[in-house]
């Protein structure tokens, strides 16, 4: 399943979540008989794949706004994971887990590949194709047809990344480990070939791993991040590269700025930063939490318990909650989703704590012109951490959270003091924060 938000901060309803919730509450199970055919991939199953897959395509680069394409461009779509419908599924799904090892049996439902779907997507565009190299081989004599294509077209698709697998049957997945984080096989040789021909290029990477492209990121036109989306996947990417589809995914990693880096978790110390300790500069080129939108939203009017924040912090128990929203508006020209992320600061405790840690976020769908306010009641166990004597405990002391565009961009922070003893949860799980949107259509 691709990455979600809506599923890993509660905003999806039950139903589409669990497809069976009476068995998952105890209820009556009825045996349908060994007859019967059990459908897996009906109607109402394929659009909520839809839906999570469009959600989940990230756009981290768009410059000088080439995305969305022009419906009648050339396109040359370039690279090995362009015309397979494989290339959308992860390690254990059932194409790569089971049907590697029965390469003469379809996948068993419909699955379209980008290259088919962006056809299907921009039925006025010339489109050709050529796949300039295999995901892992070494072998670069596809170049020259790939190079070509690009030259003679509007835009090239290079449609690049990796294969899933088991133990070395793929690039990704379990037991396919690597050392660094550059592109499998030539495909960054392929990739800087196709940007050298001077036409746009638009990266689009269907990989299990955050891939650093070095010094090719500042030369490409658009840059979009998939990872393993799913049945609905091509249609998905093709409706963002459209502009059918507004993109609103976010990474869940950080992507380093080179292949010798590590996806690094944004949950580090401050030693763990940018210090003059360290001559490496460990800044990822994309935070934790990073996407772009085709449209614009305006962020304002914080508030604290229903009112605007004053110059001291906001005093709250260390068994009490706190309530904060900020208002999000679409300033731009078409609808689109904004992902609130609220992040918590805690500059002292009596272990090494993250700079930052991500308590909760919301989307916020919203049509041009249209407001809404993301509202957040955390409750001070949500700063809980385990301490020296290894049990989970909130203490007082004073706080920061900070309402987010990603782990690194921070539009409005909020001071908080816990005031209070200090308490320990011992094995009780901490409150969980409640986001919500209030005046979204």
């Amino acid at each position: 399943m691709p990455h979600s938000p809506a599923l890993g901060h509660g905003s999806a309803a039950r139903s589409e979540a669990d497809p069976a919730p009476d068995a998952a509450d105890g209820g009556p199970v009825t045996d349908p008989g060994a007859g019967t055919r059990i459908d897996l991939d009906g109607a109402a199953d394929r659009r909520l794949a839809r839906r999570l897959a469009e959600e989940s395509v990230v756009l981290l680069r768009n410059a000088h706004g080439t995305l969305p394409l022009p419906p009648a461009a050339r396109i040359a779509v370039v690279g090995p994971n362009a015309d397979d419908p494989r290339a959308m599924f992860g390690c254990y799904s059932f194409p790569n887990h089971v049907g590697i090892h029965h390469p003469d049996v379809p996948i068993g439902i419909p699955v379209e590949s980008l290259l088919g779907a962006l056809r299907a997507e921009l039925p006025d565009a010339t489109i050709r194709y050529a796949p300039g190299c295999e995901v892992d081989s070494r072998d670069e004599a596809g170049f020259g047809a790939a190079t070509a294509l690009a030259t003679g077209a509007d835009v090239c698709v290079a449609v690049l990344g990796d294969r899933a697998g088991l133990f070395g049957g793929g690039t990704s997945g379990e037991g396919c480990d690597v050392g660094d984080l550059r592109l499998p096989g030539v495909q960054h040789e392929l990739l800087a070939a196709l940007v050298a021909t001077g036409t746009p290029v638009v990266a689009v990477l269907l990989a299990g791993r955050p891939y650093a492209l070095d010094e090719l990121d500042d030369r490409l036109a658009a840059r979009i991040q998939v990872f393993f989306p799913g049945a609905e996947g091509g249609p998905a990417i093709a409706g963002v590269l459209s502009g059918r589809v507004c993109p609103s995914g976010r990474t869940p990693v950080s992507v380093p700025r080179r292949p010798d880096g590590q996806p690094t978790t944004y949950l580090a110390p401050p030693l763990g930063h940018r210090t003059e300790v360290s001559s490496v500069d460990p800044t990822p080129r994309y935070p934790f939490g990073s996407g772009l939108s085709y449209t614009r939203f305006r962020w304002s009017d914080v508030q604290v318990d229903g009112r605007a924040p004053g110059s001291e912090p906001v005093r709250v128990a260390t068994d009490g909650t706190v309530q904060v929203s900020v208002l999000v508006r679409n300033v731009g020209d078409r609808t689109g989703t904004e992902v609130v992320q609220l992040y918590l600061h805690d500059p002292v405790a009596e272990v090494t704590r993250p700079v930052v840690r991500l308590i909760a976020s919301v989307r916020v769908p919203l049509d041009p012109g249209h407001a809404a306010r993301a509202d957040f009641t955390v409750p001070a166990e949500a700063a809980a951490y385990t301490g020296r004597d290894l049990y989970r405990l909130v203490e007082p002391g004073d706080l920061e959270l900070r309402l987010s565009t990603s782990s690194a961009d921070h539009r409005h922070a909020v001071a908080l003091r816990l005031t209070g003893p200090r308490r320990r949860l011992d094995d009780r799980l901490p409150g969980a924060v409640v986001a919500r949107v209030e005046g979204a259509p």
